[in-house]
């Protein structure tokens, strides 16, 4: 499937070049299109996981978006000309979509979390934008892993007809969620969205402004909840910097270059 944006290479995963105005604009266009599609948001722990498995990275890459959540996404973007891209942060996203499809009557679905989370989260987000419709909430009972879902599920998300439908499951089980369930549900765009239901439900804390530009938001969200997010980013952080380094040498070693050593 082509994207439905530039695209730049990060260790074989193609980042959608984007900012949070064209975000919403191509994702306006798919409901508009009506054309079932999906969108990955992808920190740096997206791009690690995609870099293991070849599958997930298959999943990753045929989404037609997949958002540069990460600030180190946004600076290897930048490296690589696209001047423009900017932070496009899933719970950012939310906030934009939510807030756009007022006045054109988007309906929005959630499935993830718990009753509690689906409960706080439709009531905090109908007081900040009153005239969004939420078209329905399910939260699922645990799965350690992506399943289909049951007849009577589908049917009732059908239903309700959503013009989006969030995902909250967290990565990167909710990527494959997506792909697993994508045929059988009538929704234009379905957008899996990690941990943002936690956070709009007020459930969890999100990292300050200036951690979230500086890109330490990864280090605020470890020190909150270290027992469970330990490895991926004490690990998945060193994996990417090794890997990117990696990745620098063989390109440099693969640049031809002129008798005085020059490129050319």
């Amino acid at each position: 499937m082509p994207k439905r944006s530039e695209t730049f290479d990060v260790l074989g995963v193609g980042i959608s070049a984007l900012n949070l105005d064209k975000a919403a604009r191509i994702i306006g266009e798919m409901i508009a299109g009506r054309q079932k599609g999906y969108v990955c948001v992808a920190p740096v722990s997206t791009v690690v996981d995609a870099r293991r498995s070849a599958n997930y990275r298959e999943i990753v890459n045929g989404a037609d978006l997949v958002t540069p959540d990460g600030m180190p996404l946004v600076w290897l973007g930048r490296r690589q000309g696209h001047r423009d891209v900017q932070r496009t942060y899933g719970p950012d996203l939310m906030m934009t979509l939510c807030d756009v499809g007022q006045a054109r009557g988007w309906r929005h679905f959630f499935y993830g979390g718990t009753a509690e989370v689906c409960d706080k989260l439709s009531r905090r987000l109908k007081a900040r934008f009153p005239d969004m419709q939420i078209a329905g909430t399910i939260a699922p009972p645990y799965m350690p892993k992506a399943e289909r879902l049951s007849d009577d599920v589908v049917a009732a998300i059908n239903a309700a007809r959503p013009d989006i439908l969030w995902v909250g499951l967290g990565s990167p089980k909710q990527d494959y969620w997506l792909v697993l369930n994508r045929e059988v549900l009538n929704v234009p765009v379905m957008i899996g969205i990690g941990a943002a239901f936690d956070f709009h439900a007020g459930i969890k804390p999100q990292a300050p402004l200036w951690m979230q530009r500086s890109g330490l938001e990864w280090l605020f969200r470890l020190s909150c909840e270290p027992g469970r997010l330990w490895r991926r980013y004490l690990i998945g952080n060193s994996l990417f910097i090794w890997w990117l380094l990696c990745d620098a040498l063989f390109r440099r070693s693969k640049s031809p270059v002129t008798k005085s050593g020059v490129v050319s």
